[in-house]
């Protein structure tokens, strides 16, 4: 068993966060899913994969949010994307090295699954639908992150903290309202830029009425211009 994993009776049949993947998978294989998997319950800050790691699990975010980043050297860290939930984590090891080369960890308390990767990686060999939603998801993930990181090295700060403000709005919250789920530094490590560069931004496009500005909690007030800043950079 995973260390701090709690054992529960998994249903994949009836589950209601059960993947567009897993949901292409006949009785039995639900069935082998359930019994080669462990479900369990973190907190908002905790570290769900390590990065250096040996991998044994594919990791499903059933629930909640979780960042994805690397630790540079002086133990700097660079958040590579937000995860949603219904994304399995991990798959770059399912067909690699069998090391997991990224860490992720909780923006909010999150409901996750354990699922064995000998076992994970026999579905994917049997049942093609399975495999091809699997493709799909992980090619989605790398084409719109390669995007992000090459759009991002052409803009300068104003540019992509308007990306970032967009990428919360339509890509994660669906909403022109939302909280951002991290600090004003995580802020600042996902777009790469310091700390107060990325506040000093935030501050003039709410004085600029572009956005209000509360807390952690932002509202998209001139969502044009702010579109425009995202392409002009």
């Amino acid at each position: 068993m995973v260390s701090g994993v709690i054992k529960t009776e998994n249903t994949c049949h009836d589950c209601k966060d059960i993947s567009c993947a897993a949901a292409v998978l006949n009785s039995k294989q639900l069935e082998l899913v359930a019994s080669n998997s462990q479900e369990s319950f973190l907190k908002k800050g905790e570290v769900i994969l390590h990065e250096g790691s040996l991998t044994s699990h594919i990791i499903y975010l059933k629930t909640g949010l979780a960042k994805e980043y690397i630790k540079h050297s002086g133990e700097k860290e660079q958040i590579l994307q937000i995860v949603k939930k219904h994304t399995y984590l991990g798959l770059p090891s399912l067909f690699g090295d069998r090391i997991n080369h990224y860490s992720y960890a909780a923006l909010e308390d999150c409901k996750i699954c354990y699922i064995d990767i000998n076992k994970f990686n026999s579905l994917v060999r049997e049942n093609g639908n399975f495999a091809y939603e699997i493709l799909v998801s992980t090619s989605r993930d790398s084409l719109n992150n390669i995007n992000r990181f090459l759009h991002r090295s052409q803009k300068k700060i104003f540019g992509r903290v308007a990306d970032a403000i967009l990428y919360f709005s339509k890509i994660i919250y669906e909403t022109n309202q939302f909280d951002l789920p991290f600090s004003r530094q995580e802020l600042a490590d996902l777009i790469g830029v310091s700390r107060e560069s990325a506040t000093r931004v935030l501050l003039k496009f709410k004085s600029e009425g572009i956005i209000d500005l509360k807390g952690r909690s932002i509202t998209i007030v001139n969502m044009n211009l702010l579109e425009q800043i995202s392409q002009t950079g």
